[in-house]
C-alpha cells in the first residue's frame, strides 16, 4: 500500500504539471490573456479544496482505500478529457472536475501512509511521498518537450489515463484488510472510527488548536502558492521573455524539480532529526533569499543552478506537512485534517498563478520575485507562533492521539 500511494501521488503531479509545462500554449492557442491563464490554476486549486473537505470526511468516515480509487479515477478522467477541450470554459470544467480528485487524494494517501509508519520515520515517510510527486513533474517535463511541439497541448492531457493502471493495481493487490496500522489492525480502527464520527470541528475545539489549524493553512498557502505561482509562470516566461525553446525551459524544470527533490529528502531526515521549528525556520529564510537571488540569474547555465538551489528550499518543506499534520492531529481525523490544512492552501494559493499573471501584465519578473520573498518572511512569523511546532511540544505528539 505505501507504493500504491507514493505512485498515486506521482502520478497526481504528473497530470498537473502538464498545465505548467502547456500554458503557453494555451494562451497562444485560446488567444487569451495571461490573467485568463492564471485562473485556470486557481479553478483547479477550488476544486481541490472541494474534493479534500468531501474525500476527506468520506475517508476518515468509511476508511480510505475505496475512496482512495475514486480519487484517482475522477482525476485521470478529467485530465484525460482536456484532449477534447477546444474553448476556455470546458478547460476551467475539466480543470475543476480534475482538482476535485487531486484534492481528494493527497490526504488519503498521506493517512494511508501514516497508518503503517512509526512516529519517528515519518519526517522521511512523508518526504519519500512528496518526492515520487517530483519524479511525477520531471516525467512531465520529459514527455512534454516531445508531445508538445509534435501534436500540441491537447495530446498531452491526454497521457492523464495513466494513473487508471494505479487504480487497476490497487483494486487487484490490495485489500482494507491488507491495511495493517502500527499496532492496531484495520478492522478495529474502522470501528473506532464509526463510534468516533469525525468532524471537521475536531481541528477547531478549542482556541489553541483552532489557532494552530489557522496557522498551518497560512503556511500551506504560502507554501503551495508560491511554488505554483514559481513552476507555472517560469517556462512561459523564459519561453517568451528570454527566448528560451519549450525544450531548453523543460530542462529548466528538471533543474528545478530535482533541487525540489533533494531538498525534500533533506528536508525530512532534519525534521525527524531537530524537529519542525528549526527544518521550517531554516528553510523558510533561505526561500526568500533564494527567489529575491533568482533575478540576478542572466545566462542558461545560472538560471539551471539558479533553479536548482530555488527549488531545493522552496519546496523541500512540502514534505513536512503530511509529517507534522499526522502527528499534530487525532489518528481517526488525519485525512480530513491533511486535506483541509493542504487544500485550503491550493485553493488560496492558487490565486496566486492569477496575482502574477497580473503582475507580470503590469510590471515585471523583480516585482513578483519581491512579493514572493515577502511571503516567506510572512510565512517564518506565523510558523514561530505555532506553540505544538517547538520541539518539546512536537516530541510529546504522536500518530496515535485521541
Amino acid at each position: 500500500m505505501l507504493n500504491a500511494a507514493k505512485v498515486g501521488s506521482g502520478t497526481d503531479d504528473l497530470t498537473n504539471m502538464f498545465l505548467s509545462l502547456s500554458l503557453a500554449s494555451i494562451i497562444a492557442d485560446l488567444a487569451i490573456s495571461k490573467a485568463q491563464a492564471g485562473l485556470i490554476s486557481t479553478i483547479t486549486n477550488i476544486g481541490m479544496l472541494i474534493g479534500g473537505l468531501l474525500f476527506g470526511y468520506f475517508a476518515d468516515r468509511y476508511g480510505s482505500l475505496k475512496l482512495f480509487k475514486i480519487t484517482l479515477l475522477l482525476f485521470s478522467v478529467a485530465t484525460a478529457a482536456m484532449f477534447f477541450a477546444d474553448d476556455l470554459a470546458s478547460v476551467y470544467a475539466l480543470r475543476f472536475i480534475a482538482g476535485i480528485g487531486t484534492g481528494g487524494e493527497y490526504g488519503i494517501a498521506i493517512s494511508l501512509i501514516a497508518r503503517v509508519t512509526p512516529v519517528h520515520k515519518m519526517g522521511r515517510m512523508s518526504s519519500l511521498n512528496a518526492v515520487a510527486g517530483m519524479v511525477g513533474n520531471i516525467s512531465a517535463a520529459f514527455l512534454a518537450s516531445l508531445i508538445l511541439p509534435r501534436f500540441g497541448w491537447n495530446a498531452l492531457f491526454l497521457l492523464g489515463l495513466l494513473p487508471l493502471l494505479i487504480v487497476l493495481w490497487v483494486h487487484l493487490t490490495v485489500s482494507e484488510n491488507d491495511l495493517v496500522e502500527v499496532g492496531n489492525a484495520t478492522t478495529e480502527r474502522n470501528s473506532e472510527i464509526k463510534e468516533s464520527k469525525p468532524s471537521f470541528g475536531e481541528l477547531f475545539r478549542s482556541p489553541e488548536l483552532a489557532r494552530q489549524t489557522i496557522s498551518l493553512m497560512f503556511m500551506a498557502v504560502v507554501q503551495i502558492g508560491c511554488y505554483f505561482g514559481l513552476m507555472n509562470w517560469l517556462p512561459q516566461i523564459m519561453q517568451t521573455s528570454l527566448g528560451l525553446s519549450v525544450s531548453n525551459s523543460s530542462l529548466w524544470m528538471i533543474s528545478t524539480i530535482m533541487g525540489m527533490s533533494i531538498g525534500m529528502l533533506f528536508f525530512g531526515r532534519i525534521l525527524d532529526a531537530v524537529g519542525p521549528r528549526i527544518a521550517y525556520g531554516i528553510f523558510l529564510l533561505a526561500s526568500a533569499s533564494a527567489v529575491f537571488l533568482f533575478v540576478m540569474a542572466k545566462s542558461s547555465i545560472a538560471m539551471l543552478i539558479g533553479g536548482a538551489i530555488v527549488g531545493f528550499f522552496v519546496n523541500g518543506m512540502f514534505a513536512g506537512y503530511g509529517a507534522i499534520v499526522s502527528r499534530l492531529y487525532p489518528e481517526h481525523i488525519h485525512s480530513m485534517a491533511n486535506n483541509l490544512i493542504i487544500n485550503v492552501g491550493r485553493a488560496i494559493g492558487g490565486f496566486s498563478s492569477l496575482i502574477i499573471g497580473l503582475l507580470m501584465d503590469y510590471s515585471n519578473i523583480t516585482t513578483v520575485m519581491v512579493f514572493l520573498s515577502a511571503c516567506y518572511l510572512a510565512s517564518f512569523l506565523v510558523m514561530l507562533s505555532i506553540d505544538g511546532l517547538r520541539k518539546e511540544s512536537y516530541a510529546k505528539a504522536g500518530l496515535h492521539q485521541v
